[in-house]
């Protein structure tokens, strides 16, 4: 993913349906996020074309509609964004992020557990048992 092509607020949420469907039309899509919320198809099909040509979907013809399925996983493309927002936000470095959900209280207990297991050099992982 190149740099400046972050996903709208919109977008993720269209990239989220169809990342779910594994492949989707748009009225799929439209009927998904309109369950959430009130949105226009034609805001659908626009919003998926752009995405199609930003790169993140790919589409064929199938009986009667457009097949768009992703084309780039979504982990992929999170990572790459949060990469580009550390950078643009705290200058490239994660620590700050890292601190700021600390002190801002929105990691729990499990979650600083789980964040302690992830950083843990791997030869180290099994010494705290012992």
């Amino acid at each position: 993913m190149r740099k400046g092509s972050t996903l709208t607020g919109q977008e993720l949420e269209i990239m989220k349906v169809v990342w779910k469907l594994k492949t989707a039309t748009v009225r799929q899509v439209y009927e998904t996020l309109l369950k959430q919320r009130k949105i226009a198809y034609t805001t659908v099909m626009t919003m998926m074309n752009i995405l199609e040509h930003k790169g993140f979907l790919k589409k064929k013809a199938a009986e009667r509609a457009f097949v768009y399925a992703p084309s780039r996983p979504e982990r992929q493309v999170i990572r790459a964004m949060v990469r580009e927002f550390i950078d643009r936000v705290f200058n490239g470095a994660a620590e700050p992020l890292l601190v700021h959900l600390v002190e801002d209280e929105r990691l729990t207990a499990q979650d600083l557990d789980e964040l302690r297991q992830t950083i843990r050099p791997p030869g180290a992982r099994g010494k705290d048992s012992q």
